[in-house]
């Protein structure tokens, strides 16, 4: 083998060399209890964000009364978000002619029909829910409430397979789901460091996890929020894989190039000799 072909296989050898990442998730889940489980699935609840689209509607058993309450019935099939190469990404089944869309503003008020103007950002699902079926028992015996957010996205950034943005119809979506609709990590993403970013009345949160761990289904981020954003990391090998495409691609090409170069004189030099 020559020496110009060494250095093109040097590359390959370094990174076939380097120790591999772990890959499989969630290593010694015994560790986690069911009681773990059910502690953090009760303690998760969606909160009403600005700019939500909220699906309302009021019944009772006296429907006539509640007449007033609901708007009239429209077909109503949540926005599109493109991915980052333009294809677009909804949930299952959210064409929907029952609720109605109400925008929460910038304030966190919704324009509720007899009722006028509602505070309910801020605020979770079931506590929106008892506020409005408050309000409106002044009027009406026994009113029941359903709220559904219509608008629910998360994003997925990184090394998985199908980046992009997500709009769900389920409000109670974990960090696995996410990964799941992405179409999971690539063999480059570093699975021990997810960011999660998370808006939080105007502050930014960070949190990571550890996808080999099993402390992920422990954490209280493990449900996502509105407009939550999950990115996954390259690993070692993926950013020196990155690194050789862009540095040493050019510094083994000139090399190459002079090597050729020095070959050829030589080659010249001793046919002159002979």
């Amino acid at each position: 083998m020559n020496l110009k072909s060494l250095i093109y296989l040097l590359p390959f050898i370094i990174f076939s060399c380097s120790t591999p990442e772990n890959i499989t998730y969630f290593q010694d889940l015994q560790n986690v209890s069911q009681a773990d489980l059910d502690s953090m699935y009760l303690q998760y609840s969606a909160k009403i964000f600005p700019d939500d689209l909220l699906g309302i509607t009021v019944s009772a058993q006296n429907t006539a009364a509640v007449a007033a309450y609901n708007l009239p019935a429209v077909s109503f099939m949540s926005p599109s978000t493109l991915t980052n190469n333009n294809t677009e990404r909804r949930g299952p089944s959210l064409t929907n002619t029952a609720l109605q869309p109400y925008l929460v503003d910038e304030e966190g008020n919704i324009d509720f029909p007899v009722l006028g103007k509602v505070k309910v950002g801020g605020l979770t699902k079931i506590e929106a829910t008892k506020l409005l079926e408050s309000m409106i028992s002044r009027d009406v015996k026994d009113p029941i409430v359903t709220i559904q957010n219509l608008n629910f996205k998360i994003s997925v950034l990184g090394e998985v397979d199908r980046p992009g943005s997500f709009i769900l119809n389920n409000e109670r979506i974990s960090i696995l789901d996410a990964i799941s609709l992405a179409g999971d990590l690539t063999i480059q993403g570093k699975r021990e460091k997810v960011l999660l970013i998370r808006d939080n009345n105007g502050k930014k949160e960070f949190h990571y996890f550890d996808l080999t761990s099993p402390d992920t289904f422990k954490s209280p981020y493990f449900y996502l929020q509105q407009n939550d954003i999950v990115y996954v990391e390259p690993n070692k090998a993926r950013k020196k894989t990155a690194n050789y495409s862009q540095t040493d691609q050019y510094f083994i090409t000139v090399t190459s190039t002079v090597l050729t170069a020095v070959s050829i004189i030589t080659t010249l030099i001793v046919n002159l000799n002979k």
